[in-house]
């Protein structure tokens, strides 16, 4: 009851557990979502550091691979630059989450990279004239820019972050591309360039300078007002020092005694170099390749910064957002914890108040049912009912609910059963009492018919009415047994008890006197010992019950053995083996189980008496009796253990041939026992009792003792039972 009432309140509880998980399961998904943004963020960062560094390795490379210097200090700093950005890039690409959208696109930068070892080696040479040198480059530049459309978690809107980074990355790209182009305009000697060289070399400037404007615009359209203004700061902040550096760059000619000409504004630079003018006409303006170059790097610097400052701005966004969301999973999974464990602890708190009175009756009950019940009705059943305290003590619950309730309820429940218990005791106890007045009023008619047929015997001549005389004596006997058995069951003692120890064997030869087919019981291996006098009786019934089951339940041509060992611990093994059908292995249990202990006579007992008084029988003394299959190929096994409380030693004689005749005699009430022992020495006079003279602890030659004649004269054989199967008696 406790448990399904913690269950009830468990519900709530597994409920509100529930939906915390779901919350919690948010927070925890919007951190995950959080770092793998932190991750793209890192990704993007060195791939726009990666792209940039390798236009401006292209860029930095067109003087000195133009003039032939190939491993020129400038080129091969730039390219370890590269190197180590294409480096960290991969180390970033190991930490990127597994999506299909970065992993397409790695792909393509990987198909760049490639490529990058062939365009160093052919960059600006025969085999890859100037504008392919440069626009090869893009291979690997635009897939690292393109990835930094992945960015943008946490913001107001991801699609217009990433066209703004990709916006200005394109321009940076742009203003690269013008810048290494240009700079080879004005460095390369157009006289060995071949026809139609110039005028493509002159387009793609021209295409690149436009291509920079439609960024500036695509940038202006995707990124917010402070993007523009901090633009706008950037680009006035390179003009300015392009002012500073000009002015710088007048005051060294002037110390060296130069002529120095002022180049104009970028846009004017760029248009004078598309408009085709030659280096000379160009020079006169001021448009030389360091100027033109040093122009072109604060335009391309002042881009980078806006990209540097977007991209970490991502990462610190991303960072922000995914501590918030670190904090909040932290914190829902607390309030969530800390929620559910105060509903536990309440529902476990009321649960065990309500269930405490409940384990309380529980328990109560329990040990009633368990315990205190079974004592009284053991007391009851063992005592004179009338000496036993039936008073019932209350359950030690004093509450008024409904456990209190019930609580009063059990407790007239057990004085209820408390009550039926003792009328069944004081019923049990009248017909003990009606059993053993009907055995003691059967004892005295049987004693007076066996002192009768006593007589008969005595003065009668004719051989066949002597031995009908004889097996009518047997009966009596039999019916003598039943009534002791009456005894037993009303949990008497037999009135007569014997006065002294008797051998074991005359034990045995005066139960198989008892048996209506006792010639078909054989003895053997029957050691010498002596039967205490206060069980022999107990004893011989016990075994007289033992072998007419044997005999009985056996075919009437087959033996029954009897053998018996003594053990090392003084206790002796009584063995009773038949021939018959054998009994079930479950039947074999229940029997057994019976035996060991004796159930309270009911009508189950009155159809298996001899099964419940050899039980009350064996109790008696300490006796332990067993059946078991024999180990021949059918039959039963009676194992009767005799304890060393009751068997001794004979010291140094020999048993008595007559202690059966004693046995037999010993159990004749005191009014008759003169005329039986005078019927018993006419009985031998004319040799009736010659065949127990000759029992041995061997068979006879004949298979069984005495077998034509013996105490009761023949028996009568009964077949065994129409099913096959053994009964009990």
């Amino acid at each position: 009851m406790g448990r399904k009432l913690r269950a009830v309140l468990l519900i709530p509880v597994l409920v509100a557990l529930a939906f915390g998980g779901v919350r919690v399961k948010r927070s925890v998904d919007t951190l995950q979502a959080a770092d793998e943004a932190v991750r793209v963020a890192e990704l993007v960062q060195a791939a726009n550091k990666y792209a940039s560094d390798a236009i401006n390795e292209r860029d930095v490379s067109v003087i000195p691979l133009l003039e032939g210097k190939r491993n020129a200090g400038p080129v091969v700093q730039a390219r370890r630059i590269t190197d180590e950005d294409a480096k960290a890039f991969d180390r970033a690409v190991g930490r990127i989450p597994d999506t299909t959208g970065l992993l397409r696109r790695i792909e393509l930068v990987r198909n760049g990279e490639k490529q990058l070892a062939t365009v160093r080696a052919n960059a600006f040479s025969a085999k890859l004239s100037g504008v392919q040198t440069e626009e090869s480059y893009h291979l690997v530049q635009h897939p690292l820019m393109e990835l930094s459309n992945e960015l943008g978690f946490g913001s107001s809107n991801q699609a217009s972050f990433g066209r703004t980074l990709y916006a200005i990355s394109l321009t940076q790209a742009a203003e690269s591309l013008i810048r290494s182009i240009g700079t080879h305009l004005l460095v390369e000697d157009r006289g060995t360039l071949a026809p139609g060289e110039l005028e493509t070399q002159l387009a793609s400037f021209r295409s690149y300078a436009y291509l920079e404007q439609v960024a500036l615009q695509e940038y202006a359209g995707a990124g917010t007002a402070a993007d523009m203004a901090r633009l706008r700061k950037a680009l006035a902040a390179a003009e300015q020092k392009g002012r500073r550096q000009t002015t710088e760059a007048a005051r060294r000619a002037k110390a060296a005694g130069r002529t120095f000409v002022a180049p104009p504004g970028t846009v004017k630079m760029i248009s004078e170099i598309a408009s085709g003018k030659t280096t000379a006409e160009l020079a006169a303006e001021g448009i030389t390749p360091e100027s033109f170059f040093a122009a072109s790097t604060l335009g391309f610097g002042a881009y980078r910064g806006i990209q540097v400052h977007l991209t970490d701005s991502a990462l610190t966004d991303a960072h922000g957002i995914a501590d918030i969301a670190r904090r909040d999973a932290i914190t829902n999974a607390a309030l969530v914890l800390a929620a559910v464990l105060t509903a536990f602890l309440l529902a476990a708190w009321v649960a065990r108040s309500m269930s405490r009175g409940m384990r309380r009756l529980s328990g109560s009950a329990i040990e009633i049912a368990e315990q205190r019940l079974p004592a009284v009705i053991t007391q009851l059943s063992q005592a004179v009912p009338g000496q036993v305290d039936t008073r019932v003590a209350a359950i030690p619950i004093t509450t008024t609910d409904e456990i209190g309730e019930v609580a009063r309820a059990f407790d007239h429940v057990h004085r209820e059963a408390v009550r039926l218990a003792a009328e069944q005791a004081v019923l049990r106890g009248n017909i003990n009492t009606i059993f053993t007045n009907l055995s003691r009023r059967n004892q005295s008619l049987i004693e007076r018919q066996l002192a009768l047929i006593t007589d008969l015997e005595d003065h009668e001549t004719d051989p066949d009415q002597l031995e009908n005389l004889f097996r009518l004596d047997h009966l009596a006997t039999r019916v003598r047994r039943n009534g002791e058995n009456l005894l037993v069951l009303g949990g008497e003692k037999p009135a007569q008890q014997w006065d002294r120890s008797l051998p074991l064997v005359d034990v045995i030869r005066a139960a198989s006197s008892e048996v209506e087919q006792y010639e078909r019981i054989e003895f053997a291996g029957i050691p010498e010992a002596e039967i205490q006098g206060r069980a022999v009786t107990d004893l011989v019934h016990l075994l007289a019950e033992l072998l007419e089951n044997a005999t009985a339940f056996s075919s009437p041509h087959s033996t029954v053995r009897v053998t018996a060992t003594r053990l090392p611990d003084t206790r002796i093994m009584i063995e009773i083996h038949d021939e018959g059908i054998g009994l079930m292995p479950e039947d074999f249990a229940v029997i057994n189980h019976k035996l060991a202990n004796p159930p309270t006579a009911d009508t189950d007992v009155y159809q298996h008496m001899g099964l419940f008084v050899v039980g009350r029988l064996a109790d008696r003394h300490g006796v332990h009796v067993q059946l078991r299959p024999s180990g021949e190929q059918s039959g039963t096994a009676s194992l009767v253990m005799l304890p060393g409380t009751i068997t001794f030693r004979a010291a140094g004689s020999e048993p008595d041939v007559d202690t059966l005749t004693l046995a037999a005699v010993g159990t004749i009430p005191a009014s008759r026992r003169e005329a039986a022992l005078s019927a018993l020495a006419a009985a031998a006079a004319e040799d009736r009792f010659s065949s127990y003279e000759a029992w041995t602890d061997e068979p006879t030659a004949a298979g069984a003792p005495g077998e034509s004649d013996g105490p009761r004269g023949k028996g009568r054989g009964r077949a065994p039972a129409a099913d096959g199967r053994r009964r009990e008696k």
